[in-house]
């Protein structure tokens, strides 16, 4: 089953259950993959990778629109931001914790023989390869420069 189907599906039982907070968040899943199938050099079907990055991309929006709100003492949109990200985190895969990402960083450093911060670019590309998905750009990048 395809994240696009899987969506629909949670949609009619969020429509069902007239749970409001997850039925905004399917909603602006479902509108992001459209967009993204529709964007020229696109073909039919999303592959997981591409899903994946359209996920991480609507947490990522989330996550500072809330930051926004909260600094403008907004708490009623700070918290509907933040049950919308709550639930696209559910499709994603498995977030590695801190360690876990310093380890498999430390990993690749070594194996490139990384040695400065000049070899941040070929660290930074072999890791948003190997841990696509599995953490965010910011996290990745904060790890290396401290290793590094």
């Amino acid at each position: 089953m395809t994240l696009e189907e899987k969506i629909n599906q949670d949609i009619k039982a969020a429509m069902i259950a007239k749970d409001q907070g997850k039925l905004r968040g399917l909603r602006a899943v479902k509108a992001a993959i459209l967009l993204a199938k529709t964007e020229k050099g696109h073909t039919e079907e999303l592959s997981q990778d591409a899903e994946i990055k359209v996920l991480q991309k609507l947490v990522k929006q989330r996550k500072e629109s809330g930051e926004i709100y909260k600094t403008q003492n907004r708490e009623d949109l700070f918290l509907i931001e933040q049950e919308e990200q709550l639930v696209i985190e559910s499709y994603l895969p498995q977030q590695l914790d801190r360690e876990a990402v310093e380890a498999i960083i430390k990993d690749i450093i070594t194996s490139i023989g990384a040695t400065s911060v000049k070899d941040m670019g070929k660290v930074m590309a072999a890791a948003n390869q190997k841990l696509a998905g599995q953490a965010d750009g910011k996290t990745i990048s904060e790890v290396v420069k401290s290793l590094l």
